[in-house]
């Protein structure tokens, strides 16, 4: 059932998830000329049942002249679970990475805070430019990182995946996302479009990531459970990680 929200999601969802939505749209809107992306209305709020609990998934999304979707989701299953699911897909015209930044919790607890700038880059290397920015960035230390899934190649040696243990390691979380969302914004405001080769081997690489990405088995399975596996699939490839048409690039 799709309907339309009055308040944010996250009012009601764990501090940290709040914290970093408000923390994402903020930089967003400091730093690009956002205008609305516009999602099928069926897809824009859902509400669902999963396992006797009500299921809530809220999406918003941007578009901006270097970026052709920002998709932040939120999404609520009764106590049980939190979810933030943030991804800035660049236009292929633009040799910009893959940002992405996941955090799930549950009765209180973040279990997995994950973010990154993924390069799309075939051999899995960032434009210099980023690279020189994150490697500036001071070492953070957490007293419980996790192992990235066996698909975890597509990122880049500066993701940061925990499991935050205290209030101070979730602030250190949502600090880092902060700064690699104002390098990542200021860097696609200063970038140029690229000559029509280079966009076709972004958009392969840009297609290799949303391949590695609708793996995860975990999101698939609950999206199946509440709702069905042809909705599941529908919503994995139109809503998390679609792609555009390479006979649709503008050169």
């Amino acid at each position: 059932m799709s309907i339309i929200p009055t308040t944010s999601l996250r009012k009601q969802q764990h501090p940290l998830i709040e914290e970093l939505a408000n923390c994402i749209e903020e930089v967003w809107h400091n730093h690009l000329d956002l205008s609305p992306y516009i999602l099928p209305s069926e897809l824009g709020y859902v509400e669902g049942r999963l396992e006797g609990e009500k299921l809530v998934i809220e999406n918003r999304c941007y578009q901006t002249l270097q970026f052709r979707k920002m998709h932040l989701e939120l999404a609520k299953v009764g106590n049980m679970l939190d979810i933030l699911h943030c991804v800035m897909f660049p236009r292929p015209e633009y040799d910009l990475p893959m940002f992405g930044c996941d955090v799930v919790g549950g009765r209180g607890q973040i279990s997995a805070a994950i973010a990154d700038l993924s390069p799309v880059d075939l051999e899995g290397k960032l434009p210099s430019s980023y690279y020189g920015k994150l490697s500036a960035l001071v070492g953070l230390n957490f007293a419980q990182p996790r192992d990235l899934p066996e698909w975890g190649h597509i990122f880049s040696e500066f993701c940061i995946f925990v499991r935050p243990s205290s209030p101070e390691e979730e602030t250190r979380f949502v600090n880092r996302v902060q700064e690699f969302l104002e390098i990542h914004c200021t860097q696609a405001m200063a970038s140029s479009p690229v000559d029509p080769e280079k966009s076709l081997q972004i958009l392969a690489g840009q297609r290799n990531y949303c391949t590695q990405q609708q793996q995860n088995d975990k999101t698939r399975r609950v999206l199946e459970k509440a709702f069905g596996k042809d909705w599941a699939e529908n919503y994995m490839t139109t809503v998390l990680f679609d792609l555009p048409d390479s006979k649709k690039l503008a050169f």
